[in-house]
């Protein structure tokens, strides 16, 4: 079975292959190659699946090794793939939800004259995400690293027409670059401290490292997490990256990208595990962001960006997960699997929706369409229910596990961080809810409208505008998209309460991740209590909002935060301040010194030189004459001196 793991990366990266060399003879049949070579590699994660359950829990990681890929000494670089029980995880969601989204796909991208292209980027993108999950060492993980990066710079930034795509995808680029520094440091402090970077040796022998070096790997890992994850600090590229088409938005958001973060995390527990002060930073930045998104998803009118928000926000919970160690690492994984699928619905929902309203995004513009997209209506319900924590659907049984995981840290900490995932699920119940009733139900806000609506400062643009748009006349999605988004929704339903019966995802992941139960002072009936007084308390707010009143088509200027929040907090205008402002009197200061200081040692040197050679040069002109005179002179010195030392 071991030879079957390098096909799992070989089906999508042979249909990228084909598909971006093959040229336009393809077009015609072009999608369909890259959804059945999506589907392939699901049915051999699904063989591979099925042998992994039919061995011990000792028994269940398979290595394959290729070739040695920098074989010097002193320096082994092997192409070398590891599966596991945590590796199958990803195989599956990867491969699974990547290849209902290429089939989506095939109807969103219908009228795209360069949907062969655009398939053959996805398949990169699983082919990347695949290497990168499936890596036995850091070095050959980096490399899928950055094969993520560049398929979503092509993806994000497809529609190239737009300038506001081109821009999305270079801002993305760059924002990871910051991060990729971050695993690139890591790594040689890995190569330094173990002479090695392969995942055996790094974890057998991190438990005999200094706490200092650990910390030092374990906050640049965390630096790279943040990037791909996008988790304060390197959060911003997030919400631009809604200009690609809506497929790319949910393959980004629910199976690739943003879950490598969580992956880098969970798989290298033997480092942070030794690094106590990095786990508190990995919480905090958990903490931080999930409220971050959480709030900065209430005020956006964009749909995709909405959905953006609460990405952001349910990746938060992912990492604070994380950071709490072996309490943790289960529950973080189980939520990244079940966010895959309702995550992955509300996108494409949201993508139905936009194809059913002429592309467009704002929801203020939307309103009673659940009687004109019953199964969008119904399937992107499911995945609402599922994302807020609805009792019994998918979200309730993993997010709470996070909750519950918080307080189990104990004192003070554990408090603030299970009084920040409280607060966390109040304002996704808000906004998911705001979402919903903005989107489904209400007066039709889109009949007898203007075309156009007047700019406003606050107001984020449309993620999707591709010209002029007339009266929509809004309609179901044909079948080739519904049925994904069908399937998905099933999973949002029924995922978490499979994974949590016997605690069989927990006994699944445990042999890999450790687990501990921690120390709660609140038993779980008590948390889940809170968390269904919290979900009420938000969804009774956006009702009261959004569900008794008359939505106005254009959105009022609002308090000081929701005029914040529409601008990301000020993600954007902080970056720009501190960084490339920074940047810049930083290089100003730089320039400065260089010329006065620097050039100024240099040149003065030179000067001085040049001065006294010049002035030397004066002595040897070429003249006899001077040369006597130039001797008589010294002897006479010498004469004189002689004299004089001896009269005294």
């Amino acid at each position: 079975m071991e030879n079957l793991i390098a096909l799992l990366i070989a089906a999508p990266l042979l249909g990228a292959a084909v598909l971006l060399v093959g040229g336009r003879r393809l077009d015609a049949v072009g999608h369909w190659i890259g959804t059945l070579l999506a589907a392939v590699s699901f049915g051999i994660g699904l063989v591979l699946f099925a042998d992994l359950l039919g061995r011990s829990a000792d028994q269940r990681t398979l290595t394959q090794h290729l070739f040695s890929w920098i074989p010097v000494a002193g320096f082994q670089a092997d192409v070398t793939f590891r599966l596991d029980q945590l590796s199958m995880t990803f195989v599956l969601l990867i491969t699974g939800v990547g290849s209902l989204i290429h089939l989506y796909s095939v109807g969103y991208m219908e009228h795209d004259e360069r949907r062969r292209r655009f398939f053959g980027y996805l398949n990169l993108f699983l082919a990347a995400m695949l290497l990168l999950v499936l890596a036995d060492n850091y070095l050959l993980l980096y490399f899928g690293w950055e094969g993520v990066g560049l398929a979503s710079y092509l993806l994000i930034g497809f529609w190239q027409h737009k300038p506001g795509a081109a821009t999305a995808a270079k801002k993305a680029f760059l924002v990871n670059r910051v991060g990729d520094m971050g695993l690139a440091i890591a790594i040689m402090l890995m190569f330094a401290t173990f002479g090695t970077f392969a995942f055996g040796p790094v974890f057998s022998h991190a438990g005999d490292t200094s706490e200092g070096r650990l910390t030092a790997i374990a906050l640049m890992l965390l630096l790279a997490a943040c990037g791909k994850s996008a988790q304060v600090p390197l959060q911003s590229w997030l919400g631009d990256a809604m200009e690609g088409p809506t497929p790319v938005s949910a393959l980004i958001h629910a199976a690739t990208m943003v879950t490598a973060g969580v992956y880098l995390i969970v798989r290298s527990a033997a480092v942070f595990n030794g690094a106590p002060s990095a786990q508190l930073v990995v919480t905090v930045v958990g903490a931080v962001t999930l409220l971050f998104g959480a709030i900065v998803g209430c005020a956006k009118d964009d749909i995709k960006k909405a959905l953006a928000g609460s990405t952001m926000s349910q990746i938060g919970y992912m990492v604070l997960a994380a950071g709490l160690g072996p309490i943790g690492y289960v529950f973080a994984i189980m939520h990244l699997v079940t966010h895959g699928f309702f995550k992955a619905g509300l996108f494409l929902g949201a993508g139905s929706v936009m194809h059913g309203m002429n592309d467009e995004v704002d929801m203020r513009k939307y309103g009673g369409l659940r009687k004109y997209m019953p199964v969008t209506f119904i399937t992107f319900g499911l995945g609402y229910l599922a994302i807020i924590g609805f009792p019994g659907l998918s979200g309730f049984f993993s997010k709470d596990k996070i909750i519950e995981a918080a307080f189990a840290k104990g004192g003070t900490e554990g408090w603030i961080l299970g009084g920040a995932a409280l607060l966390g699920a109040a304002i996704t119940a808000f906004y998911m809810t705001r979402v919903m009733l903005l989107t489904f139900f209400g007066e039709e806000r889109w009949r007898n409208r203007p075309t156009a609506s007047p700019a406003e400062p606050d107001v984020e643009p449309a993620a999707e505008d591709r010209g002029t748009r007339a009266e929509p006349h809004p309609h179901e999605s044909p079948r080739v998209m519904t049925i994904p988004m069908i399937v998905l929704a099933v999973g949002s339903v029924l995922g978490g309460a499979f994974f949590s019966i016997g605690d069989r995802f927990l006994h699944w992941l445990e042999p890999v991740t450790g687990h501990s139960e921690g120390n709660s002072p609140l038993s779980a009936l008590t948390v889940t209590a809170a968390t269904m007084v919290c979900l009420a308390i938000g969804v009774a707010i956006a009702w009261a909002q959004y569900g008794r009143k008359p939505v106005p088509v254009v959105a009022p200027r609002g308090s000081l935060l929701t005029r914040a929040a529409r601008r990301d907090l000020l993600q954007d205008d902080f970056n720009h301040v501190v960084l490339v402002r920074g940047g810049e009197h930083l290089t100003r200061s730089l320039v400065y010194l260089d010329h006065t200081l620097i050039d100024g040692v240099v040149n003065g040197t030179a000067a001085s030189v040049g001065g006294l050679s010049g002035r030397m040069r004066r002595l040897q002109n070429g003249f006899a004459r001077s040369y006597a005179v130039s001797m008589f002179g010294g002897a006479a010195l010498l004469v004189a001196a002689t004299l004089l030392m001896r009269a005294v």
